[in-house]
């Protein structure tokens, strides 16, 4: 059993440094940004940790991972020639098998003796709240369509909520919306509908981190054997926004820090840059790579038939993968095993896990751009068996990031795991040594957990006989509008309860001794808060004033008599309920009912450019009004001891 080492949690995590240096030149401003942060505001100098989290998973080890005989240890399965070619192969080269092993090749086990501190942890254990923009200190839950994938479902906050037994909510249903789009063809802005609503969850500039351990515990929704659900749980940099597509033309899912032709003709923020504003250094090339712990395809085909013929794993499936630009421009074919050459070394599977020959990347082209500006994007994947227990109780799934150290004259991995068992390792090398100019990400990534619907995830191919696929409502009863699903899907989605993607937990580890690892959105090495203030149009809808709005304290309705928390501002503990029935969080609780834990990073590399930066929103104006006074006053004193006071020289 490959597992992993956890500690009983009774060693007292690192100190963590102050948010900001009392002997800053900046002294005003960063007294008014220490006072907002202090009780009497309503708000503690807090971390990202959930009170709620047990004390055994304040650390953790690295897990242990098989070590992989070299190449020529291996066997190879079928002939191969000797001389590299671009065609397409129809079987594999040495690594990975034509067939998934039962366990990995192992040679010995190798574990790392470092440990792992928890940095960020949300246990979802209160009943009652929700994600909608403004709500929570970590997580914002989407309220607008999405235009990606040929998806067919509009995103609503609702769908995100946490429920009674300790879980976060992610719910689909055949259900249809109506929102304000825009018509391509005619260029104009049209009412349009979508027949379903699911829900994404992003950490987008609120919780960010750059290396490390994510871990979370999840029961997937639907049925195993009936596909057509697209529930994930990924990483992606912070220069982008998901669904917003005007953050993402040339930055995703670029890795490049180099210059290169490709990355000179192509990537929005290249390393040929040598004048660069927003606070980016010059010849630093940044974008927003992606990294997918899992994306799930639920069907009944099984590996090594149908469509799945020329691979041994088949429905259900996990796919993990690290997405990746720039592509490799001789690329394997879609459905065909790559030839030598033809695609990344240092690549390690683990059992019942196979190489994902059905999607090798994508070739991105943004309208009106001139062709030179196009670019191959890859994605570097693996596809891991699952079974029906992954649908019906909950399992751990694990990501383990070691970022690129030029000092240590490391290139990093991503390791891939599934309650504790080793399913695959992306070595850093490999990625550097293809000589596009890419590696493992050393991009601030946010977190994102979604259930999407789109015809171009385990919807049937081709089109069944005389149906169109052109449009798709469980609801109808015409056949042109549901002959297009997949079988049982539309019973499924219309069942009292729906789909539910259920989330146990969030955990986020780092290593202490290791400065490469942050937590952060905007580090001193990859800063993105500048650039994102100076482009806030690509982060937001037209309706939006703010790509994010601040974090409420209170305000919501409440009754005074009950033991629903939801209803109660969270009990003693987090928030009274005032005469007027309106909740008022105490100290370190946020959120409309009080129900959310605050949060912030625990060292603030970007100081705050005006007291908007604060972003703190009170359920009342007079508070807010007292608050500023207070601020001022304060500040004025700290000001007086300073010049009366000043620090001795050494």
């Amino acid at each position: 059993m490959i597992d992993c080492c956890v500690h009983d949690g009774t060693d007292k995590l690192i100190s963590r440094r102050n948010r900001i240096n009392p002997r800053n030149n900046n002294l005003v401003l960063n007294a008014i940004y220490l006072l907002t942060v202090t009780q009497f505001l309503g708000v503690t100098t807090a971390d990202w940790i959930d009170p709620d989290t047990p004390s055994s998973a304040y650390k953790t080890r690295a897990c242990r991972v098989p070590e992989q005989k070299k190449r020529g240890d291996t066997t190879p399965h079928q002939k191969r020639s000797a001389t590299p070619s671009h065609a397409p192969s129809n079987y594999p080269t040495e690594f990975p098998t034509l067939n998934p092993t039962v366990n990995p090749t192992v040679t010995g086990q190798k574990q790392s003796p470092l440990a792992y501190n928890l940095v960020m942890s949300d246990e979802f254990n209160v009943a009652g709240r929700t994600f909608e923009d403004g709500s929570d200190p970590k997580w914002t839950a989407l309220e607008k369509n999405d235009y990606t994938n040929n998806a067919l479902h509009y995103y609503s906050a609702s769908n995100a909520y946490t429920n009674d037994d300790g879980d976060l909510i992610i719910k689909s249903e055949a259900k249809e919306s109506d929102f304000i789009g825009f018509d391509d063809e005619a260029k104009i802005k049209t009412i349009q509908k979508k027949n379903f609503k699911s829900a994404m969850l992003q950490s987008w500039n609120k919780f960010c981190f750059t290396g490390g351990i994510i871990e979370t515990e999840v029961e997937l929704p639907g049925k195993h054997d009936i596909s057509g659900l697209w529930p994930a749980f990924w990483l992606l940099g912070n220069m982008a926004r998901h669904t917003y597509l005007g953050s993402t033309n040339h930055v995703w899912p670029w890795s490049s820090v180099v210059c290169t032709e490709k990355a000179n003709d192509a990537q929005l923020i290249n390393g040929c840059l040598n004048t660069i504003h927003y606070g980016l250094h010059p010849k630093a090339g940044r974008g927003a790579p992606e990294i997918d712990i899992f994306e799930v395809q639920p069907g009944s085909e099984k590996g090594s038939t149908g469509a799945f013929k020329m691979s041994p794993v088949g429905q259900p499936f996990m796919s993990s993968s690290y997405q990746v630009a720039p592509g490799k421009p001789q690329r394997p074919w879609a459905g065909h095993w790559p030839g030598p050459g033809q695609w990344y070394d240092g690549l390690y599977g683990g059992h019942n896990t196979s190489l994902n020959i059905y999607f090798y990347g994508s070739y991105n082209h943004v309208r009106e751009d001139t062709g030179e500006k196009d670019y191959w994007s890859d994605a570097v994947s693996f596809n891991h068996q699952l079974e029906e227990k992954h649908f019906t109780t909950k399992h751990k799934y694990r990501l383990e990031w070691d970022v690129p150290d030029k000092d240590e004259g490391t290139d990093g991995y991503i390791r891939w795991f599934i309650d504790d068992k080793f399913v695959l390792e992306i070595n850093g090398t490999g990625i550097v040594d293809a000589g596009l100019g890419s590696e493992v990400s050393s991009e601030p990534m946010s977190i994102i957990m979604n259930t999407a619907i789109s015809k171009e995830w385990g919807f049937p191919k081709p089109c069944p006989a005389n149906c169109g696929c052109e449009k798709y409502d469980c609801n109808s009863t015409k056949f042109q509008e549901i002959c297009g699903f997949p079988h049982g899907f539309c019973e499924m989605m219309k069942n009292e309860t729906g789909p539910e993607y259920k989330v146990n937990y969030v955990r986020v580890y780092q290593n202490p001794n290791n400065p490469k690892q942050k937590v952060g959105c905007s580090t001193p090495e990859r800063p993105t808060k500048r650039y994102i203030k100076g482009h806030e149009e690509f982060y937001k809808t037209e309706n939006d004033q703010k790509p994010l709005k601040g974090i409420v304290a209170g305000g919501g309705t409440c009754r005074k008599v009950t033991n629903i928390l939801s209803k109660s501002c969270g009990g003693p503990t987090r928030g009274t309920c005032s005469s007027r029935h309106v909740c008022e969080c105490k100290a370190g609780w946020v959120g409309p009912q009080c129900l959310a834990h605050d949060g912030f990073d625990p060292v603030q590399y970007d100081k705050p450019d005006d007291f908007q930066d604060l972003e703190f929103t009170g359920p009342y104006m007079f508070v807010q009004a007292i608050a500023l006074l207070l601020i001022t006053l304060c500040a004025a004193i700290i000001i007086g001891v300073g010049l009366l006071c000043p620090p001795s020289k050494t």
